[in-house]
């Protein structure tokens, strides 16, 4: 089963958009893989705290977009093919690295100093990505 342990919460990034988002990173990890269940909508509700149309707003997302399906009283699966894993890792990919970009020039970074940043960090991360 998926689990959403730990779950730390962002503050001013709606939660469904965070349960997504941790089903999607979890897919381009690896450690989300075709057939794994997801907690009830129930049980995921009372597990982080938040409103049971929170996490039916998520799952429903992740429906419409065949990361997950749903049947009538059976529990949420993931659906994944190779291909449908490759775009949710370009997708996701892409949005951080815009959301970088954009935090970076807002703050008068040039390419350069980016490319520096982002190298240092990525080795100062290097242990605990790995671990």
């Amino acid at each position: 089963m998926l689990s959403f342990t730990p779950f730390p919460l962002e503050e001013g990034v709606p939660i469904y958009v965070q349960i997504v988002r941790h089903v999607k990173r979890g897919i381009v990890s690896g450690s989300v893989q075709d057939g794994d269940e997801l907690p009830s909508r129930r049980v995921l509700s009372a597990q982080l705290g938040v409103n049971p149309n929170t996490v039916q707003k998520a799952y429903r997302l992740l429906e419409d977009e065949g990361i997950i399906s749903s049947h009538a009283g059976a529990k949420s699966a993931v659906t994944l093919t190779p291909d449908r894993r490759a775009v949710i890792r370009g997708e996701l990919l892409a949005q951080t690295a815009e959301q970088v970009a954009r935090t970076l020039r807002q703050m008068g970074v040039d390419l350069e100093e980016a490319r520096a940043l982002l190298e240092r960090a990525w080795y100062e991360t290097e242990t605990e990505v790995d671990a």
